[in-house]
């Protein structure tokens, strides 16, 4: 039974928050778009795999890719973000950084990739793929 202070703690507690409500995207957004500008810059992606990976057209990831930009992003956008921030973060501890960044663009053997280059794989595969890779480099790393 709870108490009447855990109950008020349990009423009183935020909403919660995913990138289907818009005041959440809006909020996150500005964060979400300067991570993946720089996840392309240590990635070393073009300006096509970047919007592929993004899910947008190549003029709109133009438009996107200034730093003072600011917009509020899809929650597919949101997602892929999301799913491309976890692999960078997961490739950073398994490997030294230099390698880390270089992973996403070798061609890999792996049954995920198919001889592929990890952002061929995502690309084609969209987010499920991205969400597989990711969990497949949480589970290499011991993180499930």
């Amino acid at each position: 039974m709870l108490h009447a202070v855990e109950r008020k703690a349990v009423s009183d507690a935020a909403p919660p928050q995913g990138f289907s409500i818009e005041a959440d995207r809006k909020r996150l957004s500005t964060t979400a778009l300067k991570a993946f500008r720089r996840l392309v810059i240590h990635w070393d992606l073009t300006s096509q795999q970047a919007a592929a990976l993004l899910g947008v057209s190549l003029s709109t990831w133009e438009r996107l890719k200034p730093e003072s930009v600011t917009k509020t992003l899809s929650q597919d956008q949101m997602t892929r973000i999301s799913a491309l921030t976890g692999i960078y973060k997961a490739l950073h501890l398994l490997f030294v950084d230099a390698m880390a960044d270089r992973w996403p663009m070798l061609e890999n053997t792996g049954p995920l990739f198919d001889r592929r280059t990890p952002v061929a794989a995502m690309i084609e595969g969209g987010i499920p793929h991205m969400l597989e890779v990711r969990r497949y480099l949480d589970a290499v790393r011991g993180g499930l």
